[in-house]
């Protein structure tokens, strides 16, 4: 039987405390200052989660925010969660992604999210 990752994080990993939620700097980050925000409850998706989670996610994406507004300076950011093994999720514990974006860190960073699909990604120059 295997383990959650993230119902075993370690203590000195979290970043804050949330009622219900955790927020922690992500282990294989992507851009400095890459964050995520987990539910303290093990659940897989975000549909599993009650609207007072719903409520404190978004509480703490917004001090996440702020505190990688004041350390790194960020231009922009991307929030992402893959929900389910077709969408890409390893771990199956919800976990949500504040990813900072900086100018010039990828060239014509233009459709964002639309890129998991690359081939359909770049949509406004087909018309």
């Amino acid at each position: 039987m295997s383990t959650c990752p993230f119902c075993e994080l370690a203590p000195e990993r979290i970043l804050k405390r949330g009622e219900l939620f955790l927020v922690f700097a992500d282990g294989y980050p992507v851009s400095p200052g890459h964050t995520l925000v987990i539910p303290k409850r093990h659940v897989a998706s975000i549909f599993e989660t009650t609207a007072q989670e719903r409520s404190e996610l978004f509480s703490l994406l917004d001090w996440c925010r702020g505190e990688l507004i004041a350390r790194h300076r960020p231009a922009g950011f991307n929030i992402g969660i893959n929900d389910g093994n077709a969408a890409g999720q390893t771990v199956m514990h919800l976990h949500i992604h504040l990813i900072p974006r900086y100018a010039r860190d990828k060239p014509g960073p233009r459709g964002g999210v639309r890129w998991i699909f690359p081939e359909k990604a770049d949509y406004w120059s087909r018309r």
